[in-house]
This record gives structure tokens, sequence and C-alpha cells, in this order.
């Protein structure tokens, strides 16, 4: 029985700190890039193709100031998002908001009542830096690209692609439960 959905942010708001960092021209040490590579959202990320170093070389460029030229697709992609976000901060702050405010208990009572939620105790939806995947699922966990996710200034929410946000996020939990 499901009894609690977490909301993990602490790729974005280690990012933001980063972000904010190089938009005002200070050094980020090799050490906090090296952090950012152990986190939970992004090692979650992490195949034969990218991998902790690929994010390591990507944010040392950025934080150099030095170009960058990926081995790969996701590599490439990796740090054009971070470039993105870079280039307009109000829009990076656009993003947090929706997802800072993020409550999904709401959504216990709704899973509980579908089929596979006595596989879990706890599901976890982590916001994560990632580069081509919207999404990824691994064990109790939901994986979301923050570059994906879309504000609505109107309503102050969110979307992931045609979808608003929470209800995106439980369909993928459901999903996840079905496994």
């Amino acid at each position: 029985m499901i009894q609690r959905v977490n909301v993990n942010l602490d790729a974005v708001e280690a990012m933001l700190f980063f972000w904010q960092s190089i938009k005002d021209r200070q050094k980020v040490s090799e050490l906090f890039i090296f952090d950012v590579t152990d986190m939970l959202g992004l090692k979650y990320a992490y195949d034969n193709e990218f991998n902790a170093e690929s994010v390591r070389r990507a944010l040392s460029a950025i934080s150099n100031r030095e170009i960058f030229s990926g081995i790969n697709r996701q590599e490439g992609r990796f740090y054009n998002n971070n470039l993105w976000m870079l280039e307009d901060l109000d829009y990076t702050d656009r993003l947090v908001r929706p997802i800072k405010k993020l409550n999904l208990q709401f959504l216990v009572e709704r899973l509980n009542a579908s089929q596979g939620s006595e596989n879990f105790e706890e599901l976890e939806v982590i916001f994560s830096p990632l580069h081509l995947d919207e999404y990824l699922i691994k064990n109790n966990k939901l994986i979301i690209n923050f570059f994906m996710v879309k504000p609505c200034e109107i309503d102050r929410t969110a979307f992931l692609g045609e979808k608003e946000l929470t209800t995106f996020i439980e369909e993928k939990l459901k999903e996840i439960m079905k496994k």
C-alpha cells in the first residue's frame, strides 16, 4: 500500500546554484561538479554513452567557459540544455516555481485504488537535468527531465509534453506500480 509520494529536487537545486554562479561569473569548484555527477537523479540516466564523466566534462567546460565537443548526442544535448538555462534565468525560475510547490500526497489515495499498489510503500519523483529522455523509470522512482518541463504562466502550473505535470506524473506512477 502506497504511504508516500516524495518529490526529490536535489539535482535541480544544485544546478540552480551552478547556473547562478556561472551567470555571476563565479568559478564553480570541481568538487562541486563531482558531487553533482554523483546525484541520484543523474546516476539513473547513466549508460554506456552518457556517464559521470560526460556530466563532469560538460559542466567543467561551462564553468571554465571553454568550447565543448560532446562525444555523442546525449552529451551535446546535456551541454546545450545547460547553456539554455544560463541564457534566461527568469525562464529557469518560471520552470522551477511550479515544481518547488509540487505536493503529490493527494495522489496516494488514487494510486492505492490502482492495481499494484501493494508492491510499494513509497514512490519517488525525481526532477533532474537530463539529456534526451523525457523521463526514466527505475524501480519505484520516476525521474523527470527538468529540461522537458514547460511552465504555464496562466495558471502557474507546468506541462510535460501536452499533459499537465501532475496528470503526467500520476500516469507514470501507475505505470511503475504495474511492473
